[in-house]
């Protein structure tokens, strides 16, 4: 490690005295003039992470569905996972390092980590279209440069398209080819195959209005249109050449909201679905006669896999385990769906897509997906290779059974001065600070039928997500107000006080 040069390009990325990041979920996240020195630290800890697993690691430069101010990164670790949480504590400590720190930071790093200084490193790039991603985007490589590592910089991509390319370097091609060209290829391929095996649905249901939030997904889309059946007619919204990206519009809007987002117009039985910012979260809802909307969010959206795949799995003599993964904002009536009438276990886990996955991959065929649209299936070898063998047998088009998920139940912000007061347990459904908070809900939650509610800190921004589900959706309202309030009054909240739904 050169120390000169490590002091001197860390010098034209100061960082601001007296501030402090800490990596979660959805990695560092914060107004994007804070991160100059963040995007270069990270860039070392890429090179320092690919010389560790002799891998490629990946950087996405990306606040997914935060305001166009903030910015964010994430790092990818080599099977398109998200980073070890053993090295999130080392990203924390090389963010919030003083500048006289630095160096012996990186140091002691390489020390507890057994990193060998000598081997080669490699890190893939990615970004979103925030007007700052572009300037951050070459902090990272300041890092990367300054340690030695090379790097490969695909620019303007979904976090999918980062994750996919990660995981195609790092299996030498197997999972696919690490390229845009072999990522449309791979996804559309796979869809076409799953559609020849969906009965006729008319005309109408060849169409699909798609709110693409203002970020990257309506370029990716526009790119990988040609890869698609001619029958499927896309419709891009919200293509970023108008507005802000996620303002009013975007997966996590339209669920918090449970209304259609900003300049899609959607007629009765129409097919519309909303990504967010970068294009890694997907929810559907449609507007039936009466002008009631509905949303399929990612409960209602596992649900309808596990009915898909519980029919496949039966066809194979059910030797294969499976299982969902959920967190404890799921939807209950899912849940009680998915254990009592698919008979499929459930379990549940700390919110975030790293503890989904990482619970998902000890059953052989894994669903998970949280509310607001993040998810996948996994499979093992075991399973891929069954399921493939099934499919090609497969000839019959049968209709899908429709999961019949209670729609009564919403999701709420509070602002509040800091949202490390609240600390939860119990999988996030029981909060253990601020005293009282907890047995207030309790008290709230015993006045409704059917009721749940939740409360958790942000993982990104000083605000406090609300959950509540009861027996109606005035009742839902109504205990979500009141938890509202009791978060405003025991949790320091800010502004005026919640009013009623």
């Amino acid at each position: 490690m050169d120390s000169e040069a490590l002091k001197k390009y860390s010098a034209l990325h100061p960082k601001p005295p007296g501030l402090t990041l800490q990596y979660g979920t959805a990695g560092f996240r914060t107004k994007a003039e804070q991160l100059d020195h963040v995007m270069f630290r990270m860039g070392l800890l890429a090179v320092l992470r690919s010389k560790a697993v002799a891998s490629t690691i990946g950087i996405m430069v990306t606040a997914s569905h935060n305001p166009e101010e903030d910015n964010g990164v994430k790092l990818v670790d080599p099977l398109g996972e998200m980073l070890h949480p053993s090295w999130e504590e080392y990203a924390t400590q090389l963010a919030n390092a003083e500048e006289q720190e630095l160096q012996e930071t990186v140091t002691d790093i390489c020390q507890k980590a057994a990193v060998n200084q000598h081997k080669d490193a490699s890190v893939f790039i990615g970004r979103d279209t925030r007007p700052s991603s572009e300037k951050l985007s070459r902090s990272v490589i300041d890092g990367i440069s300054v340690l030695g590592g090379q790097y490969h910089d695909y620019g303007l991509v979904t976090t999918p398209q980062l994750h996919y390319m990660v995981c195609c370097q790092n299996t030498q091609g197997q999972y696919g080819k690490a390229t845009l060209e072999g990522y449309y290829e791979k996804l559309s391929k796979a869809f076409m195959e799953l559609i020849k095996k969906s009965p006729g649905s008319g005309e109408s249901q060849r169409h699909l209005k798609i709110d693409c939030a203002n970020g990257i997904g309506a370029l990716k889309l526009s790119e990988m249109q040609p890869y698609l059946p001619k029958e499927l007619l896309i419709h891009l919204y919200n293509d970023g050449t108008k507005e802000k990206l996620n303002y009013l519009c975007g997966a996590d809007f339209v669920k918090v909201h449970q209304k259609p987002p900003r300049g899609l117009d959607m007629k009765p039985n129409e097919r519309c679905c909303s990504f967010d910012g970068d294009a890694d979260r997907i929810v559907y809802y449609y507007k039936d006669e009466t002008g009631h909307f509905h949303l399929i969010d990612g409960d209602k959206i596992a649900t309808l896999i596990s009915i898909f795949l519980k029919e496949l799995l039966a066809k194979v003599g059910q030797t294969l385990k499976m299982a969902v993964v959920q967190t404890a904002y799921a939807n209950g009536s899912s849940t009680r769906y998915l254990e009592e009438t698919l008979k499929v276990p459930v379990h549940c886990v700390k919110t975030g897509v790293k503890h989904l996955h990482h619970k998902a991959q000890e059953f052989d065929v894994g669903v998970y997906f949280e509310a607001n649209g993040h998810g996948t299936v996994l499979f093992s070898k075991a399973a891929e290779t069954k399921i493939r063998q099934l499919a090609n047998e497969e000839k019959d088009n049968e209709k899908r059974e429709a999961a019949k998920v209670l729609e009564n139940m919403i999701n709420l912000i509070n602002q509040v001065a800091d949202r490390r007061v609240i600390d939860t347990t119990d999988a996030e459904r029981r909060a253990v600070t601020p005293p009282g908070l907890q047995e207030k809900i309790d008290a709230l939650v015993k006045k409704y039928k059917l009721s749940r509610a939740f409360v958790r800190p942000s993982g990104t921004e000083d605000v406090v997500r609300i959950y509540a589900e009861a027996d109606t959706q005035e009742n839902t309202d109504a205990l979500a107000h009141e938890v509202s309030l009791a978060v405003y009054h025991l949790a320091g909240g800010r502004g005026e006080p919640p009013q009623p739904l």
